[in-house]
């Protein structure tokens, strides 16, 4: 069946930022909210986020995003190549971390300590640890909101060497202080930047989308407290949320709480801006159910736990099936799915032919890539008349993408194909999860994809 595209308004990436407020009066006890609660998402390039630079053109952003997948992707793969080789460890390049300098697709508000102290930070499906810039700091990068301070909050407390809050963290760089008393962390970038501190546990605060219901408040989370942390870190930002499959995440922490479930509802940002909010679910929000549900199992790598793997059997463009392969990511997946990266990255042979399929079957007028990034490309006119359908076959279903999920805006003027090659690692990025509810269930290990408005999920 022919796939009409639509009117193209320019997209960026699928960056957004976690808007928690945690100022209501109701809480909620954590051991409730297996119940479900949800927070809001808002798009990194929307007026509403402090990253917003209204100097940009829609084109530009669309442009540092796919750069901030490619170097992401590199990234990945060097995780994956120091956690298996026998001359690295991964207290020196810790998995997804070094992906907060500067090129994190999602900000989270949350709140920390008693009484709650807010904390702006970078949520990542693609790394566990959660750390924040603390007082005193001896070298701290600039932030524009103030430092955490660990005395204020009555719930704070450092963990000790060999603590269970300690060892959770040694995925994450954890090691005994000199002093031999306190737990510590350090995480290296590939770029230079670095952060240190104390492994600490304290009371963790989420607002919920509806105000009325208040706050969620989880105890016990274990965090890092950076006192050393410089390099090229935004100063929009004061550190990472690590949503990640590992056991420092916040996802893995809250565990029981939730049942092991959370979702996402991605919202395109070529909508007006009154719907670019979205939703990310926990507990029983998270469920995905219903008629067009695809569900497939999702492994962890043996070497980095962070990641969530799919299988790719193989994609179709119209009428031509391309069997996928990529390079083995130490797991029985083979394509990570993360939502902090923008296009989908493919091994280059396969986006050859994925390409070539295309380019014999749309009906539009050819042109290039003004900032030379991707291909094929399109004029964005009258004259762009049908794409052919394009389906992601995983182990366990098939998913349709939309047009939408599989051509973005370069210009005011280009459309182009949203995959980009690399041979290292391959990872089905956000643009293709534009306009699904995504949910994880870490019980189940399955990952599940329903079409759905997100504008009124």
């Amino acid at each position: 069946m022919a796939t009409h595209v639509p009117t193209f308004a320019l997209a960026t990436s699928l960056a957004v930022f976690l808007c928690i407020i945690c100022t209501t009066s109701t809480s909620v006890h954590a051991a409730n909210s297996r119940h479900g609660f949800s927070v809001r998402l808002t798009h990194r390039d929307s007026t509403n986020s402090p990253f917003y630079d209204p100097k940009e053109t829609s084109a530009q952003r669309m442009g540092n995003a796919a750069r901030r997948s490619i170097s992401r992707a590199n990234r990945f793969r060097n995780v994956l190549d120091a956690a298996t080789s026998s001359s690295s460890s991964l207290s020196n390049t810790t998995a997804g971390a070094e992906l907060i300098t500067g090129d994190g697709e999602y900000l989270m508000n949350i709140s920390i300590g008693t009484p709650p102290f807010p904390v702006v930070a970078i949520a990542d499906t693609g790394s566990d640890i959660i750390w924040t810039q603390c007082k005193p700091c001896a070298d701290c990068y600039k932030q524009d909101a103030p430092l955490f301070d660990p005395n204020s909050s009555a719930t704070y407390r450092t963990a000790p060497c060999q603590s269970k809050p300690c060892v959770s963290l040694a995925h994450d760089g954890s090691f005994c202080s000199p002093k031999g008393d306190v737990c510590q962390y350090q995480v290296r970038y590939g770029d230079g930047s670095h952060t240190s501190g104390d492994v600490a546990v304290d009371t963790l605060t989420l607002g919920l989308t509806n105000a009325a219901a208040g706050y969620v408040a989880f105890p016990n989370i274990v965090i890092g407290c950076g006192h050393d942390s410089s390099g090229t870190f935004s100063p929009k930002a004061s550190g990472i949320i690590g949503l990640g499959g590992g056991p420092g995440s916040l996802i893995t922490q809250m565990g029981p709480s939730i049942g092991g479930k959370f979702s996402y509802c991605m919202v395109p940002y070529f909508e007006a801006p009154e719907h670019t909010s979205s939703t990310m679910n926990f507990g029983q929000n998270a469920v995905v159910s219903g008629n067009g549900v695809v569900t497939s199992p999702f492994s962890s790598s043996a070497v980095v736990p962070t990641f969530y793997m799919l299988q790719l059997d193989s994609v179709s463009v119209g009428s031509t099936n391309i069997p996928f392969k990529s390079a083995s990511l130490g797991g029985s997946g083979n394509i990570v799915i993360d939502s902090g990266t923008t296009l989908t990255l493919v091994p280059t042979d396969f986006l050859a032919q994925m390409s070539a399929a295309f380019e014999s079957q749309v009906n539009g007028t050819k042109a290039t890539d003004p900032q030379g990034l991707l291909s094929p490309c399109y004029v964005a006119d009258s004259t762009l008349k049908y794409v052919p359908p394009v389906t992601a076959h995983f182990k366990g279903g098939d998913v349709a993408l939309r047009p939408y999920n599989v051509l973005v805006p370069m210009s005011d003027t280009v459309v182009c194909l949203a995959f980009y090659g690399l041979d290292e690692i391959s990872i089905y990025g956000n643009i293709a999860q534009q306009n699904f509810l995504v949910g994880y269930d870490l019980l189940k290990q399955t990952v599940s994809f329903k079409p759905t408005d997100c504008t009124k999920n």
